[in-house]
């Protein structure tokens, strides 16, 4: 987007396309080694212990060696979108200036497909870093709709690949997310409203109903079957290799809660029922 060999100086080309002169000539700093072994660790203890909030979570690793400060562990936790599953009236970070959701999925039955899609973004360790996964979730039939891997959470990756599964499959009647920036930015939920779904966002770390933790239940199954067998060198690698997998994930994983069908079979299913009942 930058040339600095362009006869315009840089300066010029930055606020010509309304950026500001600092992330022009921001470098990123590599995440140190120490950080890396943290962010895993703090991963896999999300994963086992949804509840633990910073105070828990820095216990724990202080039991297992590693020094570490409580306000580190915060920070850490904020670079994965890291919330503790448990309640925390008043807690939530919002994006200041952005427009808040009501959430409604409280005691509705999810029965049919397409009825509400779900948005999640998590963190995905590598060899020498990190990216963001984010998905599109069926909520009904648990197939995964579309994905993206990023090296940042934004909403030009969640609108990317909310269209994605729009062109797929069409509209759904309810879109659920969380209150993350990604989520509630007029860039996202515009071009959610726009294709006529109503938008749901529940709290960060909010343990209400079970559409939160059944996401948690799939970034469960993505990392512990998939990403944490392997040290990817880089983001082409994680992509593939997580792609790999998210076509096995619906294509083949049978589910105890869908009585032995896989996503696609759900889904497919769904799907046939609801024409039937038209």
């Amino acid at each position: 987007m930058i040339d600095r060999e362009h006869e315009l100086p840089v300066t010029r080309q930055a606020k010509l396309l309304g950026l500001s002169r600092g992330s022009v000539y921001y470098v990123a700093q590599p995440v140190s080694s120490a950080d890396l072994t943290l962010l895993r660790r703090l991963d896999e203890l999300h994963l086992e212990h949804p509840f633990m909030g910073a105070r828990m979570l820095r216990r724990q690793l202080l039991f297992e060696g590693l020094q570490v400060g409580r306000r580190h562990v915060r920070t850490l936790m904020r670079r994965m979108g890291m919330e503790a599953l448990c309640p925390q009236p008043g807690t939530s970070q919002r994006h200041p200036g952005h427009k808040i959701y009501p959430y409604l999925l409280r005691k509705l039955a999810i029965t049919r497909a397409n009825q509400v899609w779900a948005l999640d973004t998590t963190y995905i360790p590598m060899a020498r870093g990190f990216v963001y996964l984010t998905a599109v979730v069926e909520v009904a039939s648990r197939m995964v709709l579309a994905h993206k891997l990023a090296v940042t959470m934004e909403a030009c990756h969640a609108k990317e690949i909310i269209e994605q599964a729009f062109a797929r499959l069409g509209a759904p009647e309810i879109v659920n997310t969380d209150q993350g920036s990604q989520f509630t930015a007029e860039e996202f939920t515009s071009a959610v409203i726009d294709r006529g779904c109503k938008l749901s966002m529940d709290g960060r770390g909010s343990w209400r109903d079970n559409v939160k933790v059944f996401v948690e239940r799939l970034w469960r199954s993505v990392k512990y079957e998939c990403v944490y067998l392997k040290a990817y060198a880089g983001v082409s690698a994680a992509r593939a290799d997580i792609g790999r997998y998210l076509d096995w994930f619906n294509a083949h994983r049978a589910h105890s809660s869908l009585h032995g069908a896989t996503p696609q079979q759900a889904y497919l299913d769904l799907g046939s029922k609801l024409e039937a009942a038209a």
